[in-house]
């Protein structure tokens, strides 16, 4: 740790269900075929997002999906096979632990999978405040769940993800993060709605490819215009994703 109390190197933690059970939530807005091809999209954009940052050392995703960990692995994460096989908490408790045996001095955190317009600068920003407590936690944007979770050297990462989350990591001890101008951080994508909102900041690569072909997908099917959907801005209104949800933030 720094003078300033700036952790250098955090090891980050990433869960990652296998894609056939990932955001099953999407299917409505997405259709079942893109949905999980938009499981992986995130993934691979937050996780390009975070071996990107600063204050990132690593990237440690646990999954036991072939195809995410053939893609993610070639981004430079190390990929951790979900031995427990026990859920959410128990891939992340894991995790740490693989972390923590290559690395035993490593401050860790865990960060949701599905993050898919995460900014490096505002992951730095949330980094930088958790390392002044020895646990912490980012909300998501509904200020229901969790999207990241810290543990400084020697201190246990107890992760207590799923639902209402935030209440839960409250009541573990763990800090609660409030800093302002981080909304890539915050913004999880479970549902059409979030996936709008996500597109509104700006998403990554992988996610507007995908989001691009699903728009172009369902203009075809409509007989109507293509339109540009672009990494990282604004995704203009170009029509429905499916019934009910559109490529944009508005």
């Amino acid at each position: 740790m720094t003078g300033d109390g700036a952790v250098t190197g955090w090891s980050l933690v990433v869960p990652l269900k296998p894609l056939v059970r990932a955001k099953s939530r999407l299917s409505q807005a997405a259709g079942e075929d893109v949905r999980p091809r938009l499981a992986l999209a995130f993934a691979l954009d937050t996780v390009a997002a975070a071996l990107a940052c600063t204050d990132v050392r690593d990237v440690a995703v646990v999954t036991d999906d072939h195809v995410a960990g053939e893609r993610l692995a070639a981004l430079g994460a190390r990929i951790v096979p979900d031995t427990p096989g026990g859920g959410l908490n128990a891939a992340l408790a894991h995790g740490a632990r693989a972390v923590r045996a290559r690395r035993p001095g490593a401050a860790v955190a865990a960060l949701n999978a599905d993050l898919p317009a995460l900014r490096p600068a505002e992951l730095e920003l949330v980094l930088h405040s958790a390392a002044l407590f020895p646990r912490a936690f980012l909300a998501d944007a509904a200020d229901i769940g969790t999207t990241l979770l810290t543990a400084r050297c020697g201190v246990e990462l107890a992760p207590a993800f799923g639902g209402a989350s935030r209440l839960r990591h409250l009541a573990s001890g763990a800090r609660e993060i409030t800093a302002l101008g981080v909304p890539s951080v915050r913004r999880d994508v479970d549902t059409g709605e979030d996936l709008r909102a996500a597109l509104a900041l700006g998403v990554g690569p992988h996610t507007a490819v995908q989001v691009r072909g699903a728009v172009i997908g369902a203009q075809a099917a409509a007989g109507g215009p293509e339109g540009p959907v672009g990494p990282r801005g604004p995704v203009e209104p170009q029509g429905p994703l499916s019934p009910g949800v559109r490529a944009s933030g508005g």
